[in-house]
């Protein structure tokens, strides 16, 4: 049922009615008159699917309005406390999947707290939420996807399952994902203000990383650089690296220090946001430590309006490309421009 301005509640109820004991999957994202409680309607039945928008959750009752089949579990634009949220999440004992995206969240104190605790939880995406404080605790979290929020801390408490970080245009003061990384295989942070030293520590242990993406960061220290040297030695088993961030000639000669190859890389991006100077010289440097490269992808931003240094800076690169890639005739080479 999708996005009617708005139900008579009646037709609606007795249609739930009528299909709950069978039914599976129910994507609800319609208002009526007045509000139907959607988890007293369906709740204690096989719905093992839900996706809820535009509604509001107003006390939840465990007990009463339990999922004993629900695996996945969407709110979008969805009004809902920080209780009847941990409270709802308790009710799903075999919740696998969870989305919660621009939640209007009610608290009970002046800190805006959210406190979930799932121990069949696998996947959670959180898109556009704003909170002081958010706090998981999984011990089968495979996935962990933050987009568009605002936090001051999240910590994640769990056995150090998580496979893989995404990270997407979020602020947040302080990130935990526990010290158990061995697992991490993907990490994808983008529009991300990052302490270089601070993440690699979060991420170190991740002996297994096979993607490390690193776009449109910006370091918290202007000297910070991300360390290949580092990357090439702790993450063994890296196949795919991505990295896009504003250079500096005294962080591109740190960034580039030592001699340990990227033995398994075999797909390498690299973009600008602001091109310059450096740039053809940290893609000839990261080239060179990739021995094994197959694929290498150029991404860059071209003012509409455009300088003659800005002309001059894209030239003199595309003559160095064209350089480079006579000495690395067997590596496929794509570029993409916005």
């Amino acid at each position: 049922m999708d996005d009617v301005d708005e139900f008579s509640a009646a037709p609606v109820i007795a249609w739930l009615m009528y299909t709950r004991e069978t039914l599976r999957q129910l994507y609800y994202n319609v208002r009526t008159t007045p509000n139907i409680n959607i988890l007293e309607t369906c709740g204690r039945q096989k719905l093992e699917i839900l996706a809820l928008a535009r509604n509001s959750i107003m006390g939840v009752e465990p007990t009463y309005q339990k999922f004993p089949c629900l695996k996945s579990l969407s709110l979008n634009n969805v009004s809902i406390s920080a209780l009847d949220l941990s409270l709802l999440l308790a009710a799903c004992p075999k919740i696998e999947v969870l989305g919660l995206m621009n939640l209007d969240i009610a608290v009970s104190d002046s800190q805006m707290t959210i406190e979930l605790s799932s121990p069949s939880l696998k996947n959670i995406y959180v898109e556009e939420i704003s909170l002081d404080k958010f706090v998981l605790e999984s011990d089968s979290l495979e996935i962990l996807h933050l987009k568009d929020c605002s936090l001051e801390l999240f910590e994640l408490i769990g056995k150090g399952t998580l496979r893989v970080l995404k990270i997407d245009d979020v602020s947040v003061i302080h990130l935990d994902i526990g010290d158990n990384t061995e697992n991490l295989e993907i990490v994808d942070v983008s529009n991300f203000t990052i302490m270089w030293p601070k993440f690699y520590h979060m991420i170190s242990r991740a002996s297994k990383l096979s993607k490390l993406r690193l776009w449109g960061v910006v370091f918290d220290d202007e000297d910070e650089v991300v360390d290949i040297e580092t990357v090439s030695v702790c993450f063994p088993h890296l196949n795919h690296l991505s990295l896009c961030y504003d250079l500096r000639d005294g962080g591109l000669n740190y960034g580039l220090h030592g001699s340990s190859p990227l033995q398994n890389v075999v797909v390498l991006e690299l973009g600008w946001t602001v091109i310059n100077e450096f740039f053809s010289q940290w893609v000839s440097g990261l080239i060179s430590r990739c021995p094994n490269i197959k694929n290498l992808f150029i991404h860059g931003v071209v003012s509409e309006v455009k300088t003659h240094e800005e002309c001059q800076l894209l030239s003199n690169f595309t003559s160095s490309i064209v350089r480079l890639m006579r000495r690395y005739s067997h590596v496929e080479v794509e570029f993409d421009y916005d």
